[in-house]
């Protein structure tokens, strides 16, 4: 089945304006519900009904834009729930399409963006909690005549303040910007990246790395060999200033300096 394209929906709403065309789609829905599933009829039916149906996919979808999701969007996910609803509708259950249809359509929207438009893993509880504070704070801001707080979103969804805050900051997690877009504070004819406001790499990184290699190699170490390269490199002595500290020539501290420290390099490259 081929549905119509946005421009149809549109030129069929001008010409149905004040009157839906799915108006008083029952009977077609009860007759195509008496069908048997390989009557030949009953794809044709299936099709007039949907397309006599789908500007209540477009008068959904527009109530749903404005919210980060395209139109195109949207009218694809409301389609798909107007098809579920002509599928599942049961007219021996004497509810009128539209009653049945509307929930299904809306929950189909909202699944969408529920499950395909959030950057980042987000708990269902807080994105479907997310969701229904939008037209609270429409609500509560005409209403007030400012933004709403916290806790007044709370009160009115009767909700607990934390999952309201919760859901707040997972707004943050919506979307996200690529590292090369513009600064959104940037001035200029030129506008700048993002990179261009990023610090450089710093170097003491390297040297943080190299020090916890390290430091399990010096425990290892014996007293006296610790205690020399504690001398020599943090507290800045000459080698015969340690070498008469430990009553030894200069050329022996050297010695143990060059082994200590080529068995540190060794081991820590090795591991």
């Amino acid at each position: 089945m081929t549905l119509p394209t946005r421009q149809g929906t549109t030129t069929a709403r001008r010409v149905n304006r004040g009157h839906d065309s799915y108006d008083g789609i029952e009977p077609l829905l009860a007759e195509l519900a008496a069908m048997a599933g390989h009557d030949p009829r009953r794809t044709a039916l299936r099709e007039l009904c949907l397309r006599r149906c789908l500007p209540l996919a477009d008068h959904i979808a527009r109530r749903f834009t404005g919210r980060g999701e395209t139109y195109d969007d949207l009218h694809q996910s409301a389609s798909l729930g107007l098809v579920l609803a002509v599928d599942r509708y049961d007219p021996a259950r004497g509810t009128s399409f539209l009653a049945f249809a509307i929930p299904t359509v809306m929950g189909e929207v909202r699944r969408h963006f529920r499950d395909r438009t959030w950057a980042l893993r987000v708990p269902r509880r807080v994105k479907e909690t997310q969701l229904a504070i939008g037209p609270v704070i429409e609500k509560l801001s005409q209403h007030c005549g400012r933004m709403p707080t916290a806790v007044e979103i709370a009160m009115e969804l009767d909700l607990d303040l934390i999952e309201v805050t919760q859901a707040l900051l997972a707004g943050n997690a919506y979307r996200t910007n690529p590292i090369d877009s513009p600064a959104d504070d940037a001035g200029g004819p030129v506008p700048a990246q993002i990179t261009e406001a990023l610090g450089a790499n710093d170097p003491s990184y390297e040297l943080c790395e190299d020090a916890i290699a390290v430091a399990p190699l010096l425990r290892r170490l014996s007293e006296r060999d610790r205690r020399v390269l504690y001398l020599r490199f943090f507290e800045n002595r000459t080698q015969a200033q340690i070498a008469e500290e430990f009553g030894v020539s200069q050329m022996h501290i050297s010695r143990i300096l060059s082994r200590t420290l080529a068995a540190l390099r060794a081991r820590a490259l090795r591991d």
